[in-house]
């Protein structure tokens, strides 16, 4: 950990984990809950006019035409088809940059920028709404890739694990925070003499906000290093980092068990970010629940998400982390086929669906992000983290235009949910294939004790 003694890591792990608390602000507030109904509304108001009750109307997108409900979808999708494109050349300088926590900062507060001006889509104004979520979704995709690198240079093998759940924990628990502010607000927006739609609006507001503040805590609290064993290019900072890319694509190819997971990572987790994208838009427009309703399940999911989080840490040091990751990718099956059967209306089989994803949600994300960093050649942490991130929150492709093309060919969002499970068996058999101790010790890594 070069050089760092025990305490000194502690403090920076300490400081590192505040960034999945400033983060998960935009993740829940904005991404989970806000953002993706209140789009669509906007969307529909500029399709049908100001009378939207009935209207089917669709818009017209490059001359392709999108129906208002799948708008917020596609944007999704295009954010993570770009982002496969930005994210490997972020981790290519990441790792070549000698100050990792200053490209984090200054992309964090890209996104929390774009975050913060969602404020001001109002009217029929979808464009500039589909613009700042495009921009929002890259730059978290590229300050995660970042922030994930760090993770192996601040925490042992044996560490990891712990620490990963530890500080996705305080993120569930951060996004919760400033979602039950947010619930206060716009439950009871006739009482601090704002509209619903205002109260909506200035909830996105204190996300970026948030996230912009909070990022100052890892920023100043983590330290500079050196960057190791990078490809050396005589030539300028731009051609040696796609110099660096194109060695890491190229060498790939010899640790094939860490391609393994990646493939499998990217199906699973693209079904588990297709249900937090859709989660609120699903419970609204299929199920019937209200804007409080819903802002207030996400609320319970996320302090269930901070307890399941840590008791995933807790299992994975008995039996390791990946039998732990497959046991909740079987949760997660459950999860997604009794969402397809859920009866409209029903609060409770709701609530205790909600319950089920927190237990989940936390834990299956913390120790997949724990688990590749054991699977990386020293050196090239952020661009292994960068093909990661391809699938991480907020950035999932396949499962999101799935779900959208699903729901403009059936009308109905049920089938959209019920396909996910597809997803899910897909990233669980290939998970079984990756031999754990054996892929660690192929990247040149040290094992945990218990793998």
């Amino acid at each position: 950990m070069n050089g760092t003694g025990p305490d000194a890591r502690r403090a920076e792990q300490r400081a590192w984990g505040w960034y999945d608390w400033a983060n998960s602000a935009y993740v829940t507030t904005t991404g989970t809950v806000l953002f993706t109904p209140y789009l669509t509304s906007v969307a529909r108001q500029a399709a049908c006019g100001p009378v939207t009750d009935g209207c089917d109307a669709d818009l017209s997108v490059l001359g392709i035409a999108v129906a208002p409900g799948s708008l917020a979808l596609y944007v999704v999708t295009l954010s993570t088809v770009a982002s496969a494109l930005v994210l490997p050349l972020v981790g290519a300088i990441a790792d070549r940059s000698g100050s990792k926590r200053r490209l984090m900062a200054g992309l964090a507060w890209t996104g929390a920028a774009a975050a913060t001006a969602m404020c001001l889509v109002a009217g029929a104004n979808w464009e500039l709404g589909a613009l700042l979520l495009l921009v929002g979704n890259i730059a978290l995709g590229a300050s995660l890739t970042v922030y994930d690198a760090i993770l192996c240079e601040i925490a042992t093998p044996d560490e990891r694990d712990p620490v990963s759940s530890r500080a996705w924990a305080f993120g569930y628990l951060g996004g919760g925070v400033l979602l039950a502010v947010n619930l206060a607000l716009v439950l009871g927006h006739d009482s601090v003499g704002v509209s619903e739609q205002s109260a909506v609006r200035i909830s996105l507001a204190s996300a970026g906000l948030w996230w912009a503040g909070f990022t100052l805590v890892p920023y100043l609290g983590l330290r500079d290093r050196p960057p190791r064993h990078v490809v050396d290019r005589p030539s300028g900072a731009m051609r040696r980092s796609f110099g660096q890319l194109a060695a890491t694509i190229r060498d790939a190819r010899s640790y094939p068990l860490t391609l393994t997971f990646l493939l499998a990572y990217l199906f699973y987790n693209d079904g588990i970010q297709t249900v937090i994208a859709t989660s609120s838009l699903y419970g609204q427009e299929q199920l019937g629940f209200d804007t409080g309703v819903l802002v207030a399940t996400i609320l319970l999911v996320q302090f269930v998400a901070f307890a399941g989080a840590l008791v995933f840490g807790r299992i994975a040091a008995r039996v390791g982390s990946r039998r732990t990751i497959m046991a909740g990718l079987v949760v997660w099956m459950g999860v997604v086929l009794t969402a397809f059967v859920l009866p409209e209306g029903e609060l409770v089989p709701f609530l205790a669906l909600a319950v089920a994803i927190g237990i989940v949600l936390g834990g299956t994300q913390a120790l997949s992000r724990s688990f590749f960093s054991q699977l990386i050649p020293t050196g090239r942490e952020a661009e292994y983290f960068s093909l990661y991130q391809a699938g991480e929150r907020g950035t999932s492709w396949l499962g999101t235009l799935v779900f959208g093309l699903v729901h403009q060919l059936t009308g109905s969002y049920r089938p959209s949910i019920a396909v996910l499970v597809v997803f899910f068996v897909v990233g669980l058999v290939l998970l079984r294939r990756v031999d754990p101790r054996r892929a660690i010790l192929e990247a040149g890594n040290v094992p945990p004790r218990v793998v």
